[in-house]
């Protein structure tokens, strides 16, 4: 919680200096981060939604740290992925001269943040506050270069990066998804939230495939699926796959959307994939979907498309094909 950031520069625990630019990594849009000179932030937020509202609200903000960036403090909002926390925390470390100051929630696992930090340098008292706790340390003389995210390799020969979704190997459902497709797709074909590359790494297989666009809201696993796909068909879009629009009607959408952004499931996130879907294909297009079994997509699916049926699936799983879009869009 940004209440953290507030008391921890009110107290002290995080002196913000008087002069230097300031890295915030990893803010969401909703916080309030007013208690650090905004002249003075650099955000460095990854998640085009967030990157876009805070934006918005007129903050410098980049998707990764430019090179040969300095800064002269640094804060760092954890992420529940421990390779991908510890990344940011080695980062704020080399490019910082001065204080990190390191926020999180209990569910973010900052008690084993700062007790690991504990055995690596000197780290000021903890504030604990709306289940979580904020704290600092100098960066001056800290090495944290042992803790640096890196890209790995995953069956397939596929890279992938600390905090993107499946970072440790091939989902099950897109697994499942790509079984399901049919040889053939259409000439122009979109990948809503395409991650790493998976799915258009198959659809690419297909020859009679001649645009194929990858949308995708993480800029991490974007630039994973670049490394992944060389292949002139493929266009990459860094956007928010329920706003995105085509310059053209389309052949075929196909889709593993998420459906939480913290742990609890919301169905609202897939549900504006499929609106999104049927707002971009062409009357004879159709739309490819797999999701967890438990999720209520059917209803929404009815009400965009007038033909919707389940392909394959499994007691996890389930692989929709839903075609005659409905205009509602456009």
């Amino acid at each position: 919680m940004s209440v953290r950031l507030s008391l921890a520069v009110e107290t002290g625990v995080f002196p913000v200096p008087e002069t230097g630019h300031i890295a915030v990594f990893h803010p969401t849009s909703d916080m309030d981060l007013s208690a650090l000179p905004k002249e003075r932030v650099l955000i460095v937020q990854p998640f085009a939604p967030d990157h876009a509202a805070l934006v918005a609200r007129g903050y410098d903000c980049v998707p990764e740290v430019p090179a040969e960036a300095r800064f002269a403090a640094a804060v760092v909002f954890l992420s529940r992925a421990k390779a991908l926390t510890r990344g940011l925390l080695a980062q704020a470390a080399e490019l910082c001269d001065g204080p990190v100051l390191v926020d999180g929630g209990k569910t973010d696992g900052v008690d084993s943040v700062l007790k690991a930090l504990r055995a690596r340098c000197e780290v000021s008292a903890p504030i604990s506050k709306a289940h979580g706790k904020a704290f600092s340390f100098d960066a001056t003389g800290t090495d944290l270069s042992d803790w640096q995210a890196a890209t790995t390799r995953i069956d397939g020969g596929f890279q992938t990066a600390p905090g993107v979704f499946s970072a440790d190997g091939v989902d099950p459902a897109s697994a499942l998804l790509v079984a399901a497709l049919p040889e053939k797709l259409g000439r122009n074909v979109v990948d809503l939230g395409a991650g790493w590359g998976y799915l258009s790494s198959a659809v690419l297989q297909r020859e009679t495939v001649q645009t194929l666009h990858l949308v995708e809201a993480d800029h991490s696993a974007l630039n994973c699926a670049r490394q992944n796909i060389n292949d002139p068909r493929a266009q990459f879009h860094w956007a928010d796959a329920r706003s995105w629009q085509t310059t053209e009607r389309v052949d075929c959408v196909i889709s593993n959307p998420p459906f939480h952004t913290g742990r609890a499931a919301e169905p609202s996130l897939g549900q504006a994939f499929i609106t999104a879907a049927s707002g971009m294909l062409a009357p004879a297009g159709v739309f490819w979907l797999v999701a967890n079994r438990h999720l209520p997509y059917e209803a929404t699916l009815a009400e965009q498309f007038a033909t919707v049926t389940e392909v394959a699936g499994d007691n996890r799983f389930k692989v929709l094909q839903a075609s005659r879009p409905r205009r509602h869009r456009r």
